[in-house]
């Protein structure tokens, strides 16, 4: 159950944490390309933002598996940055290349910083959805759902 959680509190801080402070930064001219892209890309034609959740959510699951045993400020730090490292890594070095876009220090630093910030959002969706760790291994929990 908590894996389900973890996709949604990925997709919605995508939604939330991440476009919203690329909305903040796209407002102080510090980006030129506008959030919540509804561009339908390939392969289903499903709009650019939904795409970007749908990977969020699964960089979601990522997350919890990491941030899950801990609890108190470890939580919060290994969210924030594996957050930021984890999908800033994997789009400068293997989607923006692919995509044939420009990869600099700032496309890096802002990467870091929008992706630090979804990670405290999922951080935060996690805890809001009740499945914050509490100390717990995540799949003793899980067996405990089940049953």
């Amino acid at each position: 159950m908590n894996w389900i959680k973890a996709f949604l509190a990925g997709f919605l801080a995508t939604l939330f944490f991440h476009q919203g402070l690329f909305t903040v930064f796209y407002l102080a001219g510090a980006v030129p390309v506008a959030p919540f892209n509804l561009t339908a890309v390939p392969p289903f034609g499903v709009p650019a933002v939904v795409s970007l959740a749908f990977f969020g959510g699964v960089w979601g699951m990522v997350l919890w598996a990491l941030a899950a045993r801990f609890t108190d400020w470890k939580y919060w730090l290994t969210n924030i940055i594996a957050g930021a490292i984890g999908p800033t890594a994997v789009a400068m070095i293997i989607v923006f290349p692919l995509k044939d876009l420009d990869v600099s220090s700032k496309t890096w630093i802002g990467g870091l910083i929008l992706n630090g910030f979804w990670g405290f959002g999922v951080g935060i969706f996690m805890t809001l959805f009740g499945g914050r760790s509490t100390g717990q291994n995540d799949s003793n929990q899980d067996n405990k759902d089940r049953t």
